[in-house]
């Protein structure tokens, strides 16, 4: 469950975008109401007020946030209030153009794959098409190196099955394929990419048990043990989002706090994604995995209006 806090009296569209007109006049920016509005609305809500807002005012919404607001404040609010399949095919747009592609730029395109729905991955491709005049899969073909574009483009590529089917003969068979294939150092063959890009993530879940049932480690480990390249990388994001997403995007908050300065973009591409789809269990990982709360940790890295709306999409807020 997301940790979104919606009114139960909920005004409408029009009264919402009427509200925002007015947070936006006179000498300075109501930030207060901005993240009172934005900040407790759904997907579909968000996406009728700034319809709303466009035909009463004649002009965008998000460009009208982007005239009012400024910083981390802004870029998170403007995350938000984007259509979800909108923001992450700008998210890995602006990952595959980055003139650094490490895996915390790659790692995008990983989640979005790997950690959301199929359907959710359909539309954010669609998106893309419409936002940028190509595809993703041509973006990742000019932009990324081989061996990662091969197991990239097969990730975004794929429409995996959206059912809990699971065959345990082909689980062991294909834990082996997965086994030879990490032995021999070859993650990038063609049967590992078909095995992680098209199975569904049931499937996928009782093939990782079966890896360690039969071979003692995790297949984690031993992909880890076969070097720190950027596709040993990619394949360990890939497992993590498969096994447990909760998990992984609790780490990817507590790295984008930790040690001196903080990762903001990170901070607000997890909190931004997942807090009306799943961050409940991610703030329960958070505790088991750092004995702390994610609103003491997020809280003391961040400052301000920023802080205020992520600790508003986290529920800490009404």
């Amino acid at each position: 469950m997301g940790t979104l806090r919606v009114p139960d009296m909920l005004p409408s569209p029009y009264q919402d975008a009427e509200r925002l007109h007015k947070a936006f006049e006179g000498w300075g920016t109501d930030e207060k109401g901005v993240i009172w509005i934005l900040g407790h609305r759904n997907a579909e809500q968000r996406m009728k007020i700034r319809d709303t807002y466009e035909q009463l005012y004649n002009k965008s919404l998000i460009t009208r946030l982007k005239s009012e607001l400024s910083g981390d404040f802004l870029k998170a609010v403007i995350l938000w209030t984007y259509d979800p399949s909108e923001r992450d095919a700008k998210l890995a747009n602006k990952a595959l153009k980055s003139k650094k592609q490490g895996i915390r730029q790659l790692q995008v395109i990983v989640e979005i794959a790997c950690a959301f729905s199929p359907h959710h991955l359909v539309a954010m491709r669609q998106a893309y098409c419409s936002m940028f005049d190509c595809s993703i899969e041509e973006d990742i073909v000019s932009c990324v190196s081989q061996p990662a574009r091969k197991i990239l483009v097969a990730l975004v590529s794929s429409y995996r099955y959206d059912r809990q089917l699971v065959d345990t003969d082909v689980a062991n068979n294909e834990a082996k394929i997965l086994h030879e294939a990490i032995e021999e150092k070859q993650l990038d063959h063609d049967k590992v990419v078909r095995i992680l890009s098209t199975r569904n993530v049931s499937q996928l879940k009782e093939t990782f048990q079966c890896y360690n049932h039969n071979y003692g480690n995790t297949i984690e480990q031993d992909i880890k043990s076969c070097g720190n390249s950027i596709l040993e990388s990619i394949l360990t994001v890939v497992i993590q989002c498969i096994e447990s997403p909760h998990k992984h995007f609790a780490k990817v908050i507590r790295e984008s706090i930790e040690g001196l300065g903080t990762d903001e973009s990170s901070l607000t591409r997890a909190i931004v994604s997942r807090a009306d789809i799943d961050m409940k269990k991610i703030k329960e990982e958070y505790q088991n995995l750092y004995k702390e709360s994610m609103e003491d940790a997020v809280s003391g890295d961040t400052s301000g209006n920023y802080q205020d709306f992520l600790m508003t999409l986290l529920g800490s807020k009404l």
